[in-house]
């Protein structure tokens, strides 16, 4: 069975990363890529040495790509995903899946009218590090789960990203940036969640750019930079979560933490593939660091699209599915609904937790 071909629509930062570990899937075959700003695509195609650089419209049109993989800015995610889709391709979307409700549902629909597959990042929880805590909270490690504590605390991107105004627009700041990451990897761990309640805030209404290119210039922010939310999981467990763009400090800067009735997991930051994964269980007087049982423990971004690939091959259920995306996308809705309202959220939508990964994986396979 021949190879499934994939287009790149977006060659900015986060570009190289994807296309580097698309090529090593050899269920992938990458041949195109395109981007507004046409010379980065025609950068990316010469790097990587991939057949075609083309517009956006080309590449929609291209009848020989399968599956569309969309690294645009938050703002373009859910128009970029409806016209592939409507091209007739399957979508792979950079979190989060869109930024509005209703845009991620109409995703969901279409590509469930039109027979296709919708996948959205992150893609982080396949890695090692994460699918070691799946199995040892599945193989009851740490007992039945009771709650959950999730940080991420730092300084925003205007000190290193080059391009950093969309964090601070719709779309952006730190509950649309990087809390799919800590959401997600709490619903593959502990299953879906069913309200929320929510307080958000912006503390610095202006930000001044530092990193190169833009240098001096400021941003108006539009979105809240320091948010709290507790979470609720139909398996009763509680958890809080904090994100923040305006901790210039702080001890526990990338943390997720699961308790359990018979120990706490101590899980790594969820933004990375890795470890380390240390578990303390009742009795134990001290933290015991756990050997990965998984690979894919380096950086390996893309791999949410070869699943996908390896799913329409096969038939079989795709792992960074669009139902996930769409209710981490409700909840983070949900989590700023409350805080303006001042009630608790009621999530509607739900999901299936991911299937994990088999053990002894070869590199670079899946199935």
């Amino acid at each position: 069975m021949g190879r499934v071909k994939v287009g790149v629509v977006g060659c900015g930062v986060i570009s190289s990363t994807y296309i580097k570990n698309l090529k090593n899937f050899d269920v992938l075959d990458v041949v195109a890529c395109a981007d507004l700003v046409l010379e980065r695509a025609q950068m990316r195609a010469t790097e990587f040495g991939i057949p075609k650089a083309c517009s956006v419209d080309e590449l929609l049109a291209d009848p020989e790509i399968d599956i569309v993989v969309n690294l645009t800015v938050p703002k373009a995610h859910a128009e970029v995903t409806l016209a592939a889709l409507e091209s007739g391709k399957h979508v792979y979307v950079e979190k989060p899946l869109a930024i509005h409700l209703n845009d991620g549902r109409r995703i969901l629909d279409l590509a469930k009218s039109k027979g296709l597959l919708v996948g959205c990042a992150p893609e982080t929880f396949m890695g090692g590090g994460l699918q070691t805590c799946r199995k040892l909270i599945d193989d009851g490690w740490i007992g039945k789960p009771i709650g959950a504590t999730a940080f991420l605390l730092k300084s925003g991107p205007e000190s290193w990203h080059p391009d950093p105004e969309f964090f601070y627009q719709t779309g952006g700041g730190p509950l649309f940036d990087m809390g799919p990451y800590y959401l997600t990897a709490l619903v593959h761990l502990l299953g879906p969640i069913r309200h929320v309640s929510g307080s958000a805030r912006i503390t610095f209404p202006e930000r001044l750019i530092t990193s190169e290119p833009k240098f001096g210039q400021r941003i108006t922010v539009e979105v809240p930079t320091h948010v709290v939310a507790i979470l609720e999981f139909d398996n009763g467990a509680i958890g809080n979560l904090i994100t923040s763009f305006d901790v210039i400090h702080s001890e526990i800067t990338r943390k997720i933490e699961i308790y359990g009735t018979e120990g706490t997991l101590s899980v790594p930051d969820p933004n990375t593939f890795g470890g380390p994964v240390r578990i303390r269980r009742q009795g134990a007087e001290r933290w015991d660091e756990i050997p990965l049982t998984h690979g894919y423990s380096d950086n390996s971004r893309g791999i949410g699209v070869a699943d996908m690939a390896h799913a329409l091959r096969t038939g079989r259920a795709h792992r960074v599915h669009g139902e996930m995306a769409f209710h981490i996308l409700e909840v983070m809705h949900g989590i700023y609904t409350s805080s303006a309202s001042g009630h608790k959220y009621e999530v509607t939508s739900t999901c299936q937790r991911p299937s994990p990964l088999p053990m002894g994986l070869l590199p670079w396979t899946l199935d």
